[in-house]
This record gives C-alpha cells, structure tokens and sequence, in this order.
C-alpha cells in the first residue's frame, strides 16, 4: 500500500487534521512557538548582509581612485572619523570638512582615509573624487580637457563626495578666484560634501590665509557648512631624514 500524504488529502481533511493536533497540543498544556523564518546577517534579505555587500564594492572603488601611496590610509582624527561616519548617514546633511595645517602634518593622508570610512560604512551611494587645486585648474584652462572646461566643471559640482587637495597653493587671479567659487557654490547649494584640504588657515592676522588666497565670497560660502579641522606636528615626510 503506497503511504498517503499531507498534501493527498485534500484541503478538508489537512484543516481537521491540523485542528486535530492544535487540540492535542493544547489539550496536553503544549503552546506552538514562534517561527523563527527571519534571515540572519549571513543571509540575502537581512540589512546587515546587504551593507556589507555594498561596502566591499566601496572599498574597491576607494582602491582604484586611491593613488598607491595612501592605499593604507586611516581616518584617526576624531573630528575627522565622525565627519565620514555622518557622510555615510546622511551626505545632504553632513556639511563639508576643512583640513588646514603646514606642510607634511598628515591632512592628504587624513583626507583619503575619510574617504576609506565613509566606504566601509557600505552606503547606497559611493562615487568619489580626489584630485588637487593645481590639477583642477590646469584641467579647467582652455583646451586642458576634451571634454570642455564646462562639462569638466560640471562633473566636479555633480560627483557626490569630492576631495580637492591644496586649496589655496594657486597663485590667484580672477580666473582661478571665479572657478572656485563655482564650484564651491554650486557644491553648497546642492549639498554635496566636499574635504578640502589647504596649507593656509580659513583666517589669520596679519598673515596669508584663505581669505587672501581665494577671496572673501568663496570663505563666506566655507565658513557656514563646513568644519575646520587644524592639524598640527612636524613635517612628518621629513622624520627619517637628516
């Protein structure tokens, strides 16, 4: 005789027999638990496993658009950590960041490992760039790009996470002074945020800063969404010389 199954008997017979072990289990003090069916951090479906997936794609974006020499960089500033972590939350909100200080104190090094941070956190969104004051310009000259200068402009105003290195090093004049400020105003505007990172403080008395170098429309717009981070120390290119 072929076993009969569950399934075969129709879908009266599975209901009472069904009803017939709930009323056994209750009968005998026997309560069914809960169904445990959720997906663990392991498993597709869970959050957990989905931002890791996204953070090791991140990552190897931030490897390829990482020049090797900062490839082991790491956010230790506090200021700077917490910067990339509200990135990775909340970019509209999270403002920009200044990195200011002297020569070799560690501010490229503290720059692209924000940007190492900010992938590590696995966000939906992770397209960066890094580039320095004296590329984007020599970019943006006539016939710097094939391109065009606009559409190179616009690709550095619509790229969600931007790093722009040495601001303030070019030697100033009103074109240098105009671009900026497009670029930084139009950044604000949108609220993109955007590590910038410059020899010069954002303000000092009697002595060249930001203000002198880049105009006081372009630290106006800084001085109201982004944080200022001073670094400090020695030349740190230079501890094993001499």
């Amino acid at each position: 005789m072929e076993p009969t199954t569950a399934g075969s008997l129709g879908p009266s017979a599975l209901a009472n027999l069904m009803g017939g072990i709930r009323q056994k289990q209750e009968e005998d003090g026997v309560t069914p638990g809960p169904i445990d069916d959720q997906p663990t951090p392991d498993e597709p479906g869970h959050p957990e496993y989905h931002r890791r997936r996204r953070a090791e794609w991140a990552l190897k974006r931030w490897e390829t658009a990482t020049p090797p020499r900062y490839r082991r960089a790491d956010a230790t500033h506090p200021d700077v950590q917490q910067w990339a972590d509200d990135v990775a939350t909340d970019p509209d909100t999270a403002g920009s960041l200044l990195l200011t200080g002297t020569t070799g104190t560690g501010k490229t090094y503290q720059a692209y490992g924000a940007l190492r941070r900010v992938a590590a956190a696995g966000p939906r969104v992770y397209e960066i760039r890094a580039t320095t004051a004296a590329d984007m310009y020599g970019l943006l000259r006539p016939k710097g790009s094939e391109r065009g200068t606009e559409e190179e402009l616009r690709r550095l105003v619509r790229v969600p996470l931007l790093v722009l290195d040495d601001l303030g090093s070019a030697k100033a004049s009103e074109w240098t002074e105009e671009v900026t400020y497009r670029l930084i105003n139009e950044r604000y505007n949108a609220c993109r945020p955007t590590l910038y990172t410059s020899n010069l403080p954002a303000r000092a008395e009697g002595a060249p800063d930001l203000t002198s170098a880049l105009g006081e429309r372009i630290v106006s717009r800084l001085s109201e969404d982004t944080r200022v981070v001073a670094m400090t120390g020695t030349d740190r290119r230079r501890r094993g010389a001499a």
